[in-house]
């Protein structure tokens, strides 16, 4: 038998602040995160708008002289899993740390180190590349820096699946709880990818806004003069524990967790495909147990780009029917841009806070309705609403598609 699994904390960084209750109040006012990126190196790149995380002190979370060993989606990371820890209140002496696992994962990784040791390489030699580069750039370092600095012992997990990596890495730490392999899991993403580089490979593709002049509009996903996606970076995470794991130490309960679907396109490197998303919606919705007609809310995966919001909707029509013009959909990407690798973290963090508080949070910029994209998308202004099961949808490059179906916990 399947066992209840439930969200006992979270922490966030993004460009929208540096912890879940201020990120939500932000998203609540419909505030955008996005800013002019005006570095070196951005002058002949067409795009120059970023969602940029300020006001990060890594002090906070280490030791001085740990800095150098930590590429900043490590930082992050860790940053992210310590907040949602403290608040979980979850005190390793009280469990069996082989039963406490990390699930955290990148779409990236340390790109920022890989940049800086192949400069230091071409100017200046071998001798200079860092001894730190190789356990600083991989995509795995962000669970095991977490599983150091925690104790947590159990299993350990880097999913590296573009954008639906945030969500891939929730759902697969809920199915290893549900079945009885751990009693609790931090579970999210973390990213750290804004760079000239970076930057130069999204634009050559095409694939980002350009609307350099007016940042805060440049993200408007849904809006027909949507062109493109907003890079952004940070982290989300989850502490995911088992029900009657979280009743037993007393744990302040957040939300419930009951489904998760996982899908690939098959289909193409960059274009999605609509069918993909559908079956991943589907397996949620069914190993969840619940009606169509019970979902109230979608967290769209929403990019602003003109092929992926057009694809999202569509799959969504096709899974809900009719009843896709009662529920409500919004992107947050409208205000935090997209975290990659974190955007699942972060947006199931909203998602739980939507649940709880009745509250929906909006879409902004949507201003020009797109006849291709004819739900409701909550323009402009977050919305009191019941919701009590919520979706929400992270699908990344390669045709990865992931969706986790969340509940409203009730004594």
């Amino acid at each position: 038998m399947k066992r209840r699994v439930v969200v006992t904390g979270y922490g966030a960084i993004s460009p929208l602040g540096n912890d879940p209750e201020i990120i939500w109040e932000n998203i609540k006012l419909g505030k955008s995160g996005i800013k002019e990126v005006n570095f070196s190196g951005y002058k002949e790149i067409s795009t120059k708008i970023g969602g940029l995380i300020e006001h990060f002190n890594p002090e906070d979370y280490f030791d001085k002289k740990e800095l150098g060993k930590y590429d900043l989606f490590i930082q992050y990371a860790y940053a992210a899993a310590k907040q949602a820890l403290e608040q979980s209140k979850l005190m390793i002496t009280e469990s069996d740390p082989n039963r406490l696992g990390v699930y955290i994962g990148s779409g990236i990784g340390g790109i920022n180190t890989t940049l800086e040791n192949h400069r230091s390489l071409l100017e200046k030699g071998p001798r200079k590349v860092s001894p730190f580069m190789v356990p600083m750039m991989i995509s795995n370092m962000a669970s095991g820096i977490v599983s150091i600095k925690t104790g947590f012992k159990g299993p350990s997990f880097s999913p590296v699946s573009a954008c639906a990596t945030g969500n891939q890495a929730i759902g697969e730490a809920y199915l290893n709880i549900a079945h009885g392999y751990s009693d609790a899991i931090l579970a999210g993403g973390a990213e750290a990818s804004v760079n000239p580089l970076a930057y130069s490979g999204f634009s050559r593709m095409r694939a980002m806004s350009t609307n350099n002049e007016f940042p805060e509009k440049a993200s408007r996903p849904f809006d027909s003069l949507r062109d493109g996606f907003v890079m952004s970076e940070g982290s989300g995470v989850l502490l995911l524990e088992e029900y009657e794991h979280a009743k037993k130490r007393g744990a302040t309960i957040l939300g419930e967790i009951i489904g998760y679907g996982s899908t690939t396109d098959a289909h193409h490197m960059t274009s999605p495909d609509y069918h993909g998303a559908e079956r991943a919606m589907k397996l949620a919705l069914d190993m969840g147990g619940i009606k169509r007609t019970e979902i109230h809310y979608i967290n769209a995966h929403g990019t602003s780009t003109p092929e992926g919001d057009k694809s999202e909707t569509k799959a969504i029509k096709n899974v809900f029917g009719s009843h896709a013009y009662k529920l409500k959909v919004s992107s947050t990407k409208s205000m935090t841009g997209h975290l990659f690798g974190a955007a699942g973290g972060l947006e199931a963090i909203i998602t739980l806070k939507s649940i709880k508080e009745d509250i929906i949070p909006p879409t902004i910029n949507y201003e020009n309705p797109d006849p291709e994209c004819d739900l409701d998308y909550v323009p402009n202004r977050s919305i009191k609403a019941e919701v009590n099961y919520a979706l929400s949808n992270g699908f990344g490059f390669g045709g990865h598609n992931a969706v986790l179906l969340f509940k409203k916990y009730l004594e």
